[in-house]
């Protein structure tokens, strides 16, 4: 396909090395067409063994966790080297995820590169040490200091929908944090990783078995890096199913894990705001990407007064937004990325239709998309919140429009949910937004269209949405461990 992708596959990157996969290669689908992209490595058990242990030795045997300023600069060398080489990950983003292109300018691609930088400067001025003064106790008087180290080696499994993105969000701090890391990357986009492999290994100083990349079509492998005693830290991102199985397997080794799981988030339209625009804002961003992503509000709680102007602007705005080409400038909605998951969506669209609800738009394939795995951005009216397709994360382009009586129903139904990731308040009166904004328990909200989506803005979810948070020094300090040092006074 380009320089990055070998006719014979992407291989792996193991201790330095770039290396075929043990057990063969397995295939990458282009979800707009069903056509066969090409191929990855398949990495074994024996792969993955290795890849741990290297991720074991460079820590132990190379100066990496101790030394900040090298950190950043090999990190900025991944950066520069991956915006030399931009269009040819572009190319990869859209035929591999099925991203629309308009969104590589941003969050699908360029905007995780840049956001290398953040980590990358983190390294050099975060202070790693604090001084607590002098204390006595029992007679001895001590002076302590608190240092902040790396946690060791961090395995990293990470989902198919915003791969560049939530690679580099886990990769870039703990490499600025001074770990060495193992990235597993879903086997639906296994290019998106593998393209780093030559990239890291011919153009930057990161020292071999620092970070290693591991392709596979195997779940099994996720598994093994989780329970594998030698890996200090898991960082996941995906469904808060298999959260659980990461949290269960790390529990063997008492490992640190974070998880950034599931979302099935509210936007609530106060009375006083412009229902109309927050009903199209909201139908819009649902469509982006074809709804996959964990932080979408895929359910808008409104006024029972205004329950029939919201739901008639929110299907002007989706019914205006083809599920279309990716490769076209102006696409918004792509494709859903595999078969599996199209017929996941239209399974919850019979559950609507079986509970009560209407379809208002959309509800199926698109006409004249016979290839792809295509669905149109759908509006489902007249369920209540204890609806099905209200409650569980469909991932897809999906919007339930339920009706509140009053702010404190409102915060009750947004508050109803396992799920606690994200949200948006919209309204004019900013005392009044403000307290439906701390009554909400998510961990982001947006104010009336604001973008909370940032490298140094903290990302995590309440209850069933995850434990801890990605990106930001919070998300930086996720991968250091605590180390209190006393000496005489």
């Amino acid at each position: 396909m380009n320089g990055l992708v070998p006719p014979e596959g992407t291989p792996l990157l193991i201790g330095g090395k770039l290396v075929p996969g043990g057990s063969g290669v397995f295939a990458t689908i282009n979800p707009a067409t069903e056509e066969v992209l090409g191929h990855a490595a398949n990495a074994s058990a024996e792969d993955m063994n290795a890849a741990v242990g290297a991720a074991q030795t460079a820590f132990a045997e190379t100066d990496w966790s101790r030394d900040p300023a090298f950190r950043a600069h090999c990190l900025r060398q991944l950066r520069d080297t991956m915006r030399d080489h931009i269009e040819e990950l572009r190319a990869i983003t859209v035929a591999e995820v099925g991203a629309p292109v308009m969104l590589t300018s941003g969050p699908q691609l360029e905007g995780p590169i840049g956001d290398l930088s953040f980590s990358a400067d983190l390294a050099e001025t975060y202070s790693w040490e604090t001084d607590l003064g002098t204390a006595e106790q029992m007679g001895i008087s001590s002076r302590r200091v608190v240092r902040r180290e790396a946690v060791g080696v961090v395995g990293a499994i990470t989902p198919w929908n915003f791969p560049h993105q939530i690679n580099l969000a886990k990769v870039g701090p703990a490499l600025a944090a001074g770990n060495t890391v193992v990235l597993k990357p879903a086997p639906d986009t296994p290019w998106c990783a593998a393209a780093l492999g030559p990239l890291i290994a011919e153009h930057t100083d990161i020292p071999a078995g620092v970070l290693n990349i591991v392709t596979s079509d195997d779940h099994t492998l996720g598994a093994r890096l989780v329970e594998d005693p030698r890996v200090d830290m898991i960082t996941f991102t995906g469904s808060t199913q298999t959260g659980r199985s990461v949290m269960a397997g790390a529990s063997a080794s008492l490992k640190r894990t974070f998880l950034e799981l599931g979302g099935k988030s509210a936007a609530i339209v106060l009375d006083d705001a412009d229902i109309a625009g927050a009903a199209s804002y909201t139908a819009f961003s649902v469509a982006l990407h074809a709804g996959q992503g964990c932080a979408l509000t895929t359910r808008m709680l409104v006024p029972r007064a205004a329950y029939d102007e919201a739901v008639a602007a929110a299907a002007k705005a989706l019914s205006g937004i083809r599920a279309d080409d990716p490769t076209k400038p102006g696409t918004v909605c792509g494709p859903l990325i595999s078969a599996r998951q199209r017929d996941r969506v239209e399974r919850y669209l019979d559950i609507a239709r079986a509970e009560g609800g209407r379809i208002v738009v959309g509800g199926g394939r698109p006409s004249g998309k016979d290839r792809g795995f295509f669905i149109e951005p759908t509006l489902i009216a007249g369920l209540g919140n204890t609806a099905t397709v209200a409650q569980e994360e469909i991932f897809g382009p999906v919007l339930v429009v339920i009706p509140y009586d009053g702010d404190a129903d409102a915060i009750r139904l947004a508050n109803e949910s396992p799920y606690g990731l994200s949200g948006s308040v919209w309204g004019a009166d900013s005392e009044r937004v403000d307290r439906v904004v701390s009554g909400v328990r998510t961990g982001t909200l947006s104010v009336n269209g604001g973008l909370w989506y940032h490298a140094d803005a903290p990302f995590g979810g309440y209850k069933q949405s995850g434990i801890g948070r990605e990106m930001g020094v919070a998300g930086f300090e996720e991968y250091l461990e605590t180390k209190l040092i006393a000496t005489p006074a």
